[in-house]
């Protein structure tokens, strides 16, 4: 059987927190093993990696600042964060980045926050895991100051048009999919680009407990999304892009450990 790794699950704080050990057993029943937990506040990132800490090998974790918290952004985040990155489960910095289409924080302190974290990723030699919506002007600006000097750089939920994924390859990003190409309404143009991503630079995520693949039959009772599903996002986009299930899988799983770190927990085929 495929392998995979669930690249971006928000465990802290969400609807998943409350029946943790079972999410993960039932994603570890599908060969969905390990999690990488997403830190979207210094608060959010500390708890993170106590949960990691609770199961090791099978949860690891990111730490940073979503720009949806970077209005919490200060002078001492950089050093706090800088204690975080250095616990033995953090395996990047983020989710950072910019999110123009709810602004929850203001967009000055949203570039902020986010450049300063790539400056810490880069001075940590870590991956970053970055967030972008409707701010991809000012997000590439940012980025490609810091881009030569980060050990690697992850777009989680690409959902972005041929434009902006011809700069994102250019500025060799790792790109993950999540559940939305599954949505023939508002995935279409994903569905259509998702064939163009090189090899070497797809993952796969559920970004769960949101965005559960509309195609899916049958329909899962609950409307929450679990990293149990990731292989049938895998397998949608194994199809869209001409692949094997097995062989995109075994693509995908093999980024995924590289990028940040991993020693394969199973031998993909």
């Amino acid at each position: 059987m495929p392998s995979y790794i669930d690249i971006a699950v928000n465990l802290v704080g969400s609807a998943l927190e409350k029946d943790l050990d079972n999410v993960i057993q039932r994603a570890a029943a599908q060969r969905v093993s390990p999690l990488i937990v997403i830190g979207s506040s210094l608060d959010e990132s500390r708890q993170a990696i106590h949960c990691c800490q609770q199961y090791p090998k099978s949860l690891y974790t990111t730490a940073g600042v979503h720009p949806h918290h970077a209005s919490e952004w200060q002078a001492s985040s950089v050093e706090r964060l800088t204690h975080f990155a250095q616990q033995p489960n953090v395996v990047a910095i983020g989710e950072c980045g910019l999110d123009y289409n709810r602004d929850f924080s203001p967009r000055p302190m949203q570039r902020i926050a986010f450049a300063e974290q790539l400056a810490l990723a880069a001075r940590l030699n870590m991956p970053v895991l970055m967030h972008e919506r409707d701010a991809h002007d000012d997000f590439v600006e940012i980025l490609q100051e810091y881009r030569p000097h980060l050990k690697g750089a992850l777009l989680h939920c690409f959902t972005g048009n041929r434009q902006s994924l011809e700069r994102y390859i250019e500025l060799d990003l790792h790109l993950g999919i999540t559940g939305w190409v599954c949505d023939e309404r508002r995935g279409a143009e994903l569905a259509s680009l998702v064939g163009d991503i090189p090899a070497n630079r797809i993952m796969i995520e559920t970004d769960s407990p949101y965005l559960l693949p509309r195609s899916m039959r049958p329909k899962p009772k609950s409307s929450k999304n679990e990293p149990q599903y990731l292989p049938y996002i895998s397998q949608y986009l194994a199809s869209l892009r001409g692949q094997s299930a097995n062989e995109f899988a075994a693509q995908a799983y093999n980024n995924s450990c590289e990028f940040f770190g991993l020693k394969a927990a199973y031998e993909p085929i």
